[in-house]
Order: structure tokens, then sequence, then C-alpha cells
């Protein structure tokens, strides 16, 4: 009876924010205009893209590929499909003659349900944790609801129904796909053996995962290894920090220098970016980064390893030389590399379309075979392995129902972005060009922060176009504008548990392991301290 009172205020609560944002003016809502537009065929001028965003992409194509850049992944929120189309495309790289989303008409009104879902995830588990335990779906609904209900009201069903799709079909079912094949493909790797979390152990586990991220993806990197350092870690007292920098330096900084690294760099890639020009460019801003992270976190694990009494392992029947068992899940996560990579570079030129949303056949190619690969990995791996590797299914359910509010939520948000100088953050874009002139530090501060809450794919596409959007200057005459907007995508997102999908999957699965990771505002705490300080010296080396 009580959960159904829970539940019952926490719908209430959602209605009521949806009733009193209904209440607002219309001018209010939506900054007194309508947002909602026709494309229609051969009208160019209404299918340009934002004065942010340069008309120079290639049209329908470049869906499919940017879904492929987020598909890479995970990538933060998955916004990263369909976004700055360019001539005869509308929002969401919608076709002629469909719905239209202009970011330039929404206030930031429409922001308020995408930051109450940031606040639920902050302080839910602080304020009241067993009922956000129990309940964290149910509020996840409600905050979607709050955004969708005066959506539909104000801008019709049609275009929330489009919105709505869109996202699911191209962002969001891709991005859980993804993120669950590889979740349960790594966990059927188990690391055997006696490996010992001393600093030395753990110091080499962060630094081969910063190394492999960059080729087989930060989320695969992750889901790999963040299993073997819990493990190794196990009858540690001091264990959060050594998942801190784990998130810092396998999930983000590690990913800066192939194009497989992080959907904005495939997105480059896509774009017309060299494949090796991240490992050019990015490796020397990637090293003053990760070096520096790699030595502070030895000291302060040795710190508390010799604080702890440098305890020894306690036996647990697993001893003798290292090995693996399930090797074949090594096999597997390369398929399902190979398969995202096949789906941003083979193109059929066959398209599905539902309800005005084009699914492109590579994609639904690539999200079957990721299914297949997963239900491979099942049926391969022993049940009593992925038992003793603290396997569970809890991690991806809770990443599977707060994602799914947080990509419904942020539609606004990205609209206004895409909207450039003509949306609601035009005093932000306009910072990153001065006298015609790129300032490259405000392009590499604005893309991070922006990147840190947002989706680092969209951002980064926003900014590569606001920079001209031409591959050839920006790796030519621009390519320090290039490398800014490069690494504030990538680095930031370590900033905070959503800025990049396997941070807050590394955060589930810690948590499923027993230890107490911090909160949101507690995660952005060691984000301040620990990166802020490596931020600012890329920007004296590189950028001032």
């Amino acid at each position: 009876m009580l959960s159904v009172q829970k539940s019952a205020v926490a719908f209430a609560l959602a209605l009521l924010v949806s009733l009193v944002w209904l209440s607002l003016p219309a001018a209010a809502q939506h900054g007194g205009g309508t947002a909602v537009q026709a494309v229609e065929h051969g009208d160019a001028e209404d299918g340009e893209a934002p004065a942010a965003v340069s008309a120079g992409d290639e049209g329908a194509g470049h869906a499919g590929d940017e879904a492929a850049a987020v598909a890479l992944e995970g990538a933060g929120h998955g916004h990263g499909q369909g976004q700055g189309q360019g001539q005869g495309q509308g929002q969401g790289g919608a076709p002629h003659g469909t719905l239209h989303l202009d970011g330039a008409d929404l206030g930031l009104f429409w922001v308020i349900p995408f930051v109450g879902i940031l606040m639920s995830i902050a302080l839910g588990p602080l304020v009241a944790p067993h009922f956000w335990h129990a309940h964290f779906g149910k509020v996840a609904l409600g905050w979607a609801l709050a955004f969708l209900v005066p959506f539909a009201l104000v801008f019709g069903f049609d275009l929330a129904a489009y919105e709505t799709l869109h996202t699911a079909l191209l962002e969001y079912i891709p991005f859980l796909i993804l993120l669950g094949s590889l979740f349960t493909v790594a966990g059927g790797v188990r690391v055997t053996g006696s490996l010992r979390g001393s600093p030395i152990v753990n110091t080499a586990i962060l630094a081969i995962g910063t190394a492999i991220a960059s080729w087989m993806g930060t989320t695969g990197a992750a889901m790999l290894l963040i299993r073997p350092l819990l493990r190794a870690n196990a009858h540690r007292r001091y264990r959060v920090h050594s998942v801190v920098f784990f998130i810092f330096l396998v999930a983000n900084v590690g990913g800066s220098l192939t194009p497989l690294g992080d959907p904005p760099l495939f997105l480059g890639f896509l774009k017309g970016v060299p494949f090796f020009w991240p490992t050019e460019h990015m490796l020397a801003p990637m090293l003053v980064v990760a070096i520096p992270l790699l030595v502070v976190f030895f000291a302060m694990d040795a710190y508390f390893y010799g604080k702890e009494g440098k305890p020894p392992a306690p036996p647990d029947g697993d001893v003798g030389r290292l090995g693996l068992e399930g090797k074949v899940n090594i096999l597997l996560l390369g398929g399902i590399v190979a398969g995202v990579l096949l789906s941003g570079m083979w193109d059929p030129g066959v398209t599905l379309t539902v309800y005005h949303v084009p699914v492109d056949l590579q994609n639904l190619a690539r999200d079957v075979l990721l299914v297949g690969i997963a239900v491979l990995s099942m049926i391969l791996t022993n049940d009593e392995s992925r038992r003793l590797n603290g396997f569970s299914w809890f991690p991806i359910v809770e990443v599977g129902k707060l994602f799914a509010a947080i990509f419904v939520t942020i539609i606004p948000a990205i609209a206004i972005l895409r909207a450039g100088t003509e949306g609601a953050l035009e005093p932000i874009v306009s910072l990153v060009n001065q006298n015609g002139e790129p300032v490259q530090a405000a392009y590499y501060w604005l893309t991070g922060l922006l990147s840190s809450f947002l989706d680092n794919a969209p951002t980064y596409l926003v900014f590569f176009n606001t920079a001209g959007g031409d591959p050839e200057l920006l790796t030519g005459p621009l390519q320090n504008t290039l490398l800014a907007i490069s690494a504030g995508a990538v680095f930031m997102g370590a900033n905070t548990y959503i800025g990049n999908a396997p941070n807050f999957m590394v955060r589930a699965i810690a948590q499923e392991s027993g230890v107490r990771m911090p909160s949101f505002f507690g995660y952005m705490g060691w984000s301040m301290l620990f990166l802020m300080p490596m931020f600012v010296l890329v920007t004296l080396v590189f950028f001032i």
C-alpha cells in the first residue's frame, strides 16, 4: 500500500509541474513565437540549419552517420544522431515535409524537466535513499511526463509523437542496445588468479584501460576492466578513489586518440577529419591530463594502502597464475566494435520510415547484430563464471530507466543549443568568436562544460559547424580550433556522472559491488578538485 501511495505522490508532483507550466503565458513558455514549422520540399530557407550550424552538411545520409557516432559507445546521452543537419532537413534530420521543432523559438522554461531529472539523480539517493532505490523508475517517468504532457498540449500531439519516436528509434534504443551488449559481453570476461589491489596493480589497470580505450571505445574498455578492478580491491577499506579515477581515465580521457574512442571523434571522422588526426594532435593534451592523474592516483592509493596496513587479500579459492575465463567474449567485443564501424561506413541507401522518422538499414542491422552478440555471450559463457564475476542485471536496468527520462527531457535543451546565436543560449555561443577570429580557449571550455551535462556528440557538432564546418580548414589553418573542440568534448565528459554513458554504468556496477560511491554533487567535487587543474593546464599549454 505504501508503495502505491509513494507512486501516486511522484505522479502527482509531475502533474503539478505540468499544470503550473501550462499556466504560464504562451510567450514565457516558448519564447513568444511558434516553434513548429513545416519543412516543405524545395524550400531551402525553411530547411536551413540555425545560425550556429553551417548549411554544408550532406543531407539525409548524415543522420545515419551521426547515429553511428553515438552508437559507437553510448555517448553520454545519445543525442548525436540526426543533429545539425543541413539544407532540406529539419531538427533531428527530419526529411522533407515533416514536422520541425525550431529551437530558436524555445524559452529556457522547457529545460526545467531536464534539470529536474538531474536534480533527482543528484539528491534522491541522499534525501530518500530507500524510496529512490525502490522507485527511481517512477520518478524518471514523472519527469518525462512533465515535459511530454505540456509539450503535446502546446505544440500538438503530432510533433510530440515525432520527437519521442525520433529519440526512441534513432537514439535511446540504439544507445541501450550498445550499452547492454557491451555490459553483457564484458561481464563474461573474468580475471582468474590472485590479482591483489596494490597501488602498482591498480595504477597498471588504470593505465592499461586508458591505453586501450581509444581502440575499443571508452564504454568497452570500462566494461572490460571495472570488475577486475573491483575484485582486486574487494578486501580494501578505501576503494572510492579507485573507481573515481577509473571513470576519469578509462571512461573518458583514454578515448582521445582515435574515432573509435569517443563518439565526437567518430563524428568528426565522418565529416572528413582524417582517422589518425586525433592520434597525432590529441596525444599531447591526453598525456598532459592522463600522466598527472595516474601519478596523483598512485600517490593517493599508496597513502590509503599504507593507512590500511597494507592488507593482504584474503584467500578466496581463486589462487594461482593470472588467467582469463570467457576468452570468447574478447572476440565478441571485437565483433561489437566492427558492427558499429560497419554501420558508419556501409550505406545501402535503404531507409525505413516510422511516422516520419527515417531508420537506416545499416543501423537496424547493427542493432540486430549487437543483440545477437549479447545472446551469444550468454550462451557461450559459463553461468558460474558470471556469478563469480559479480554479474547482475540491476546496473543496466537502472541506467535504462534513468536515461530514458534524460533522453526525453533533453530534447528542448539540444534544440536550443542547435539554434546557436538565434537561441536562448546566444550569449554563450557568441563567446567563441570575437572580431571574426576564433577564441580557442572559449571553444575548449564551452564545448567541454556543455558536454558535461548535455551529450558531447551534438555539442561537438554545433561547435564544429560554428567554426566553419570545413574539415580541410579545421585540420589545416584552424587545427588548434578543432583541437580545442575535440579536447573539450572528450575530456570534460568526465566532469559529471551523466557526461558520458560509461560514467553512470561504472558507478552503478561499483555500487552493486558494495562501493559507497559519491553522490552526483560529491562526484563533481572530485572532478573539480582533480580534473579542473588539469583542464586549466591544457588551456595554458595549448589554447592561450
